[in-house]
């Protein structure tokens, strides 16, 4: 075998053995890639699914609802060709198809849930957040036109003012029942601020209207606790009096 021919055996094994870690290199490099859009879908449709389920009666409204279940279909559409075989994926995705079909006629079973604390309102402020982050992805993505995340930016904005009035309002009637009226007086006025300061007040006009009014009564509940009783008023005019007059009181810091 002469040495142009082992040169050329030689070079071509070195090749062969280049495309084959090429292609063993491309291969890996698909079933991570893969593995990392089934993970951020199985994320995604996570939270949309925990939205639907687990936010407050009082802020699901069948129009979110139907929302959230169309971008739990497209998730979920999207994740099937990277896991044909799961039958539950599957099955879901026809619930998914039937609730959306029913239209605003869909049913809302989220029991309200009252926000009575800081740790709630918080709680609920969180799964907000989480709605806005997907509206906004959701948008860049193109999965919903510009309109409609405008549209759910805006309602969201609103359900985020409205636990606001929920927390305060609770917090103050809370305060009133323990005879707090300082506490009371807080909570309302901090209500009152809240919805002075939001962008666009006139939606919240009657809400307003009736924190200024339990804060002038939570008002008008401190001046109260905070005058002396009858009997106090008396022992201490009778102290006063033990003391001496005025003039007395002058007489014996002349005379001592």
């Amino acid at each position: 075998m002469s040495p142009l021919v082992i040169t050329i055996l030689i070079v071509s094994g070195i090749v062969v053995l280049i495309a084959i870690a090429y292609i063993n290199h491309m291969v890996e490099n698909n079933k991570l890639e893969k593995a990392r859009i089934k993970a951020d879908l199985n994320d995604r449709l996570r939270r949309c699914t925990d939205l639907a389920e687990a936010l407050p009666g009082q802020l699901m409204t069948p129009a979110l609802k139907l929302f959230l279940s169309r971008l739990q279909l497209h998730f979920s559409e999207r994740m099937l060709p990277l896991d044909k075989g799961n039958n539950a994926l599957k099955a879901r995705i026809e619930e998914l198809r039937k609730l959306i079909a029913q239209g605003e006629a869909i049913t809302v079973n989220n029991p309200p849930q009252p926000i009575i604390n800081e740790a709630k309102a918080k709680d609920v402020r969180f799964q907000l957040e989480n709605l806005h982050g997907q509206l906004t992805r959701c948008a860049k993505e193109g999965t919903i036109n510009a309109n409609e995340a405008k549209h759910w930016v805006k309602e969201v904005r609103h359900m985020l003012t409205q636990v606001h009035i929920e927390f305060f309002g609770n917090l103050g009637h809370q305060a009133l029942l323990q005879n707090q009226p300082g506490q009371a007086r807080l909570a309302f006025e901090r209500g009152v601020q809240y919805l002075r300061k939001q962008p666009d007040p006139a939606p919240y006009q009657n809400a307003l209207k009736k924190f200024e009014e339990q804060l002038a009564r939570a008002n008008a509940l401190v001046l109260e606790t905070s005058k002396p009783s009858s009997s106090q008023t008396s022992e201490l005019d009778a102290g006063l009096d033990s003391l001496g007059g005025d003039d007395e009181w002058k007489k014996k810091n002349i005379y001592d």
